[in-house]
């Protein structure tokens, strides 16, 4: 009998882009030291985040979710079917794995009440990150896909996770703090708020002093692809100074994301035409 877990698998093993696939870590402990180790070469050592003495000992980033998440991959099999292939991960945690663990990684930052009273499957994202030699936008467009499948799968309504902008200075980031604020706050009734004691106004700046293109611009590249989906923001930031970044939390509802990542795709590849 194919398991629950074989078949989102092989919706996964669909996607792909020419050397590159797109798979779980499935609790193989040697695939999730190599997000890990990604991580931490992306965050700690390519950024300016500030590890603890073990995973500076180790060069892994690391923390007591990675027990319960499921760990999504990108691959290049021309570097082999191991560790060794990961180039890219994002950290997805469902209210079951959550539960698990006694709670989301968000509320350290944010009263997320709003959205973990909501009825349906809700997913928490953290953690994406793509070596530096494979930032391009097939990669994203790739773990984009595979988010997409395991939102079809799991048939999760909601996503919400923390993004960040480089630097802990909130006045040097009073443009797009303001125009996230004042054009893409997510609805109350599905609003995450700062935690009052971590909490950091983004209305720094008057919306009729903000000309939206030049905010867009100053914004993120994740934050952005979030947004083009439909994306909301939660109110206030949140400085992070493990991390040294200022996190925003983003809401996404779901249903832009599977029409367009994975909907579209399995039409295509129904029709045997292969990737857009």
């Amino acid at each position: 009998m194919v398991s629950d877990k074989d078949r989102l698998n092989a919706a996964l093993a669909q996607l792909t882009s020419n050397n590159l696939g797109i798979r779980l870590a499935d609790g193989d402990p040697a695939l999730i030291e190599a997000s890990q180790a990604l991580r931490y070469r992306v965050f700690y050592e390519e950024m300016t985040a500030k590890p603890s003495a073990e995973m500076a000992a180790t060069k892994r980033d690391f923390d007591d979710f990675d027990a319960v998440a499921d760990h999504l991959l990108v691959v290049d099999r021309d570097r082999g079917d191991g560790p060794e292939s990961v180039v890219g991960t994002y950290r997805l945690v469902r209210r079951e794995a959550a539960a698990k663990h006694g709670r989301f990684y968000s509320v350290d930052e944010y009263d997320i009440s709003a959205i973990e009273g909501r009825p349906g499957e809700v997913l928490e994202l953290g953690r994406s990150c793509v070596d530096e030699a494979y930032r391009t936008r097939h990669v994203m467009e790739l773990l984009w896909r595979g988010i997409a499948a395991y939102v079809f799968h799991y048939d999760i309504e909601l996503m919400f996770g923390c993004a960040s902008f480089p630097g802990t200075d909130p006045e040097a980031l009073a443009l797009p703090l303001s125009y996230l604020y004042h054009f893409h706050l997510a609805p109350e009734e599905k609003r995450p708020v700062a935690l009052p004691e971590r909490y950091i106004d983004m209305n720094r700046m008057e919306k009729d002093t903000i000309e939206p293109r030049k905010g867009l611009a100053a914004v993120p590249p994740l934050i952005k692809g979030y947004l083009r989906l439909g994306g909301y923001i939660g109110d206030g930031a949140v400085v992070d100074p493990q991390f040294d970044t200022t996190d925003v939390c983003i809401v996404v509802e779901t249903g832009m994301v599977t029409d367009r990542y994975y909907k579209h795709y399995s039409r295509k590849a129904g029709e045997g035409s292969g990737e857009d």
